[in-house]
């Protein structure tokens, strides 16, 4: 059991820094240049595209200092002689080259311009050697780089980014739009410490000076803020399912009660494979650390900090008496497996298509895990936490955060179109082929759209305008004539054109409706008091109005 000062300086820190869901986000209206600068995808970003990295470190827990060299392997798209990458004006730049020649480069606050003496042509591959060193960031929601200690006074230093962007701590093209294919990822550290981070264990070599290098191989494209180093005096112990190795990393005090929680991720993975094929980094393997907050999805090395208790920090996380029944931290960090690793945004503006159907994937665990009525339970249980303030989606291009309504409002959205489908067997087949269309790729809400409205053989532009661009919910206003048995009905929307099915009458005789912004109607023999929406399928506001007689 954790002693008492611990514990509450963990449970503030995963408030406060860790779980985006704990932390109230706030779209950007004015953004820095710094901002500008990390969000723009210009030229000197666009006329590259990413192959590999080979980022290799040296980390000081006591002079809290990091040193290393990032091997940046690209393919040049169109004739150039620069290229914009990113490091925090805090971390000095050692040296770039390529080969045995020095580069020189421009720096403007995050950004560095890398500039060629020749110009590099389009379809060739080149690499440089970005060297640098300093003291990371400790900054933001998530932390940043943090040098820390576990109650015991050990050293146990992480990174979560996030927010920051990896180049808070390491350089790279930090910009969601492109991924690397592969990356290598060494790690030097005091020879008593053990480092967990992404990708497949490939060895460690002792350096011979008091230091060990661990080395990673990471398969697959990853997201540079998923790049992690946990640093700690872990104990390792490993499993199986099926044939994805499954590795847990935690300290010695809390071996026992990890063995017991950590059991839980493969109900997880039994699930989220049931609905969308298998784990997509089984390479790599999977990955559950012990962290001092709450959690992150770091790439087949999810980060867990949920106090080793179901629920969400203790809490009853949607307060209907279903989340005590799992591990909230393994099931959500776990699910970004799929939605914001394997199919990730863009653009951050475009966190939705991560946070949103990760918040979905939830509610699917518990469809699979505890039946649909629990389902319905937990997924409507998130209604209480939308705000509708802003839109889903901001400008993009800025580096902007979304609102907080892209967890719960972007799940209720995936619920509404599941109903709006109408037949789980399809909607189901139609979930996994957007997984497995989308898989490793960095995608857009018109993405999205453009697939489901194939698939659903209808256009959902307007569909997906309101309830992502848009703030406020659709309503739909009811008109019931009592004496001539009739109903009117329409949309009330910001969307010009909205229109969508949904069902109404009563919970035991549901009619399927398809209003629009005109007045519509149709015969009923419900009363306008009886009269009912179903708000549970469709995440909708209906009012009703009497109808005015002469």
């Amino acid at each position: 059991m954790q002693n008492k000062p611990f514990s509450i300086r963990l449970t503030l820190s995963a408030i406060l820094v860790a779980f985006a869901v704990s932390v109230p986000f706030f779209a950007q209206t004015d953004p820095s240049k710094a901002n500008l600068l990390r969000g723009e995808y210009g030229r000197y970003r666009a006329n590259n595209d990413l192959i590999n990295y080979n980022l290799s470190v040296r980390i000081d827990p006591v002079q809290k200092t990091i040193k290393g060299t990032n091997t940046i392997k690209f393919k040049m798209l169109k004739d150039d002689n620069r290229i914009q990458l990113d490091l925090y004006d805090n971390l000095n730049v050692d040296k770039i080259s390529m080969g045995s020649k020095a580069l020189k480069y421009t720096r403007d606050l995050g950004t560095v311009y890398v500039d060629f003496p020749q110009m590099l042509k389009a379809g060739k591959v080149y690499s440089i050697d970005f060297g640098y060193s300093g003291t990371p960031k400790t900054t933001g929601r998530f932390g940043g780089f943090v040098f820390g200690t576990d109650p015991k006074g050990r050293p146990w230093i992480f990174t979560a980014c996030e927010g920051e962007g990896a180049s808070i701590w390491w350089p790279n093209k930090d910009t969601w739009h492109d991924e690397v294919e592969n990356m290598k990822l060494s790690v030097a550290i005091p020879s008593d410490l053990v480092d967990a981070s992404n990708g497949r264990f490939i060895g460690k070599k002792d350096l011979g000076d008091g230091y060990t290098r661990w080395d990673w191989m990471i398969n697959y494209p990853i997201n540079n803020y998923n790049v992690s180093v946990n640093i700690g005096k872990y104990e390792h112990f490993s499993d199986k399912y099926k044939d994805l190795t499954l590795d847990f990393y935690a300290q010695p005090e809390d071996l026992d009660k990890a063995k017991t929680q950590f059991a839980q991720a493969k109900g997880m993975i039994e699930a989220f494979e049931h609905y969308f094929g298998e784990y997509p980094f089984k390479k790599d393997g999977y990955k559950l650390i012990q962290v001092p907050y709450s959690g992150m999805e770091h790439q087949s090395a999810v980060t867990y900090g949920n106090l080793f208790e179901n629920g969400y920090l203790k809490r009853d996380w949607t307060g209907v008496g279903i989340s005590p029944k799992f591990d909230f931290i393994i099931i959500h960090e776990s699910g970004h497996e799929w939605f914001g690793n394997a199919v990730s945004a863009a653009d951050r503006a475009d966190m939705w298509i991560q946070e949103g159907w990760t918040t979905y994937l939830e509610c699917l665990f518990v469809e699979y895990s505890y039946g649909h009525d629990d389902y319905m339970k937990y997924t409507n249980a998130y209604v209480k936490k939308i705000q509708n303030r802003t839109p889903i989606i901001p400008q993009r291009g800025i580096n902007a955060t979304p609102p907080q309504d892209m967890y719960f409002k972007g799940a209720l959205f995936i619920h509404t179109l599941r109903n709006i489908v109408d037949d789980d067997k399809k909607w189901f087949a139609t979930m996994k082929d957007f997984f497995q269309k989308f898989k490793y790729q960095n995608i857009m809400t018109e993405d999205v759209e453009a697939f489901f409205s194939e698939r659903m053989g209808r256009n959902m532009k307007a569909v997906f305008d309101q309830y992502l661009r848009r703030t406020a919910v659709p309503k739909l206003e009811l008109q019931i004539l009592d004496f001539t048995g009739r109903m009117s009905y329409r949309w009330k929307a910001d969307e010009p054109g909205f229109d969508m099915p949904v069902k109404v009458g009563t919970k035991n005789n549901w009619t399927v409706i398809y209003p629009t912004t005109i007045w519509k109607s149709m015969d009923t023999a419900v009363k306008l008091e009886d009269f009912q929406v179903a708000t549970d399928l469709f995440y909708v506001e209906f009012s009703k109005v009497e109808a005015q007689t002469d």
